[in-house]
């Protein structure tokens, strides 16, 4: 049996809620902003329980384009404001999780029926100036004939521009930020249904329904509604209470097709559709290409979503119009879909609707409610720091936010490679570190280690120099001992929790090698119940 890896892990911040004490705030939803409130609630001293009743980031926010950008094309949109939030935040994304965010060349064949060059020139000269930029570069024009980015292309395109945005693993970034909530003090229950939340003297009375069916109940000062997709569900169903005329959404599916890897570069593509959408071509996983996205509204359950044929069959003639070797559907490996709760500001047209947010607090029943409308992957950081002050605020106690400066578990690579920058150059040292004092195990499984936890892989690995150090491997590269991390320490409780989300090992594993995973976790005994205060 592996030991608990965090039995003996010290905990920063404040202890964890101990029974018998009223919460400050509970937060509903575990994707990407209610992680992020979460753990900046936790770091400024609140006493938080996060509540999910799935699996963290189970669906929009393991579902997106792993971008962190500041949205190209929502300039044409005169979306100004959003634009610069969003490539304000880049940068200090790319530093607080180098292990699991990194920047990212983007090449954009030039189409001149579409656009002219000179609108797409002064578009990324904005694009380069509206925010500062210390890790990525600026953008410039390049000849597709001769750059390794044409080889692929169809030869129709004989210029084309280059400008940097930056990539992230969503489902880990969410991860990380509950990882870092829990440290700080956060109580995280993941798998227990928030069913009611009601006022009373002057604080929530709210309902849980454990895994097995039970229920607890909590008392709380303050609500936050972080459910996505789900919000104004909620604010119905579970609070009674009708959603605001202002705080609309639009539910609209995004979904993306991966094939295996159609070049060898590690540019991405932005290409540019005649329906006056663009559509993304990137890197994956190392030996596949990501395509997408739609753009489709969703009406009713946004839960059960797919990726339908039609879509697929419009990715595909969409990239086929660059390409030199064209896909079909038949290549496709792998297919996910994500719907995006976006602000209703009217725009006709899905792929033109605002990816901006609101933050609607209600104050009216005597218990403050903050409820998160819209939003996007790259401005989590800014919307959980926003929605946090106002917490304090509605709580009376004002404090201080922190994040800005902070880095996420396993991203403190100076604690292993000394003082650096935060930079890939210091990832790669890292790496490179960690390679030799490994040396009894591939280079790339390394890699695969560093890239996916940082520092934080050393808490399972500790002292081990030998794959049996690490006990049974369950499938190729993938160990007990990380599994037993996973589990214990990253709150996954199934094969598909590790396969899909917290790593996509999925995509590189047999059929029979996902089913031994499963057999891993069907093996082990039940986790305790905890209880809530």
């Amino acid at each position: 049996a592996v030991r608990d890896p965090w039995q003996s892990q010290g905990h920063v911040g404040r202890p964890a809620v101990t029974s018998g004490v009223d919460l400050d705030v509970v937060v509903v939803g575990g994707g990407i902003n209610g992680a992020g409130i979460a753990r900046d609630l936790a770091g400024r001293g609140w006493r938080v329980l996060l509540v999910e009743q799935d699996d963290l980031a189970a669906h929009t926010s393991s579902a997106s384009t792993k971008l962190i950008h500041g949205g190209l094309r929502y300039l044409e949109q005169r979306e100004f404001g959003l634009v610069r939030k969003a490539l304000r935040e880049r940068e200090v994304l790319l530093r607080s999780a180098p292990h699991i965010a990194w920047p990212l060349r983007f090449v954009m064949p030039h189409d001149g029926e579409m656009r002219p060059a000179w609108m797409i020139r002064a578009a990324l000269f904005l694009y380069d100036h509206l925010a500062r930029r210390e890790l990525l570069a600026g953008s410039g024009a390049i000849d597709l004939r001769s750059h390794p980015a044409g080889a692929v292309l169809s030869g129709a395109h004989e210029l084309g521009f280059v400008y940097s945005d930056g990539w992230v693993d969503d489902a880990r970034l969410v991860v990380l930020n509950v990882r870092d909530a829990a440290e700080r003090g956060a109580a995280v229950r993941v798998g227990w249904q928030c069913e009611s939340a009601r006022v009373d003297a002057g604080g929530w009375n709210i309902r849980l329904r454990t895994p097995d069916g039970m229920n607890r109940a909590v008392r709380a000062r303050m609500l936050v509604n972080a459910t996505g997709p789900w919000a104004a569900r909620f604010l119905e169903a579970a609070v009674a209470r009708p959603s605001s005329p202002t705080g609309r959404l639009r539910l609209v599916k995004g979904s993306h097709i991966v094939v295996p890897a159609l070049f060898d570069h590690r540019h991405a593509y932005l290409l540019q559709n005649p329906d006056g959408r663009v559509l993304f071509m990137m890197p994956y996983e190392g030996r596949f290409t990501l395509i997408g996205t739609t753009d489709v509204e969703v009406t009713g359950d946004p839960g059960p979503v797919s990726t339908e044929a039609a879509e697929v069959d419009y990715l595909c003639a969409q990239v086929n119009r660059y390409l030199r070797v064209p896909v079909s559907p038949g290549d496709v490996v792998w297919r996910y879909a994500g719907v995006r709760p976006l602000l209703d500001d009217g725009a006709g047209d899905a792929s033109v609707v605002t990816r901006d947010y609101r933050l609607a607090l209600d104050m009216s029943a005597g218990a403050p409610l903050l409820t998160v409308w819209g939003g996007k992957l790259t401005t989590y950081r800014r919307l959980s720091e926003e929605a946090s002050t106002q917490v304090g605020e509605a709580l009376g106690d004002a404090r201080p936010a922190w994040t800005r400066q902070s880095v996420l578990p396993g991203g403190d690579l100076e604690s292993v490679i000394g003082p650096g920058r935060q930079t890939q150059e210091d990832f790669e040292r890292f790496v490179g570190v960690m390679a030799g004092r490994y040396a009894a195990f591939p280079s790339a499984l390394v890699r695969r280690w560093c890239r996916a936890y940082g520092t934080r892989c050393l808490a399972w690995l500790a002292h081990a120099r030998t794959p049996g150090d690490l006990g049974e491997e369950v499938a190729p590269g993938l160990y007990e001992a990380e599994l037993a991390y996973l589990r214990t320490a990253e709150w996954a409780r199934s094969a598909d929790d590790v396969l899909w989300r917290r790593s996509k090992l999925g995509l590189h594993f047999t059929p029979a090698r996902r089913d031994a995973v499963a057999h891993w976790f069907a093996r082990q005994p039940a986790l305790p119940l905890e209880e809530i205060p």
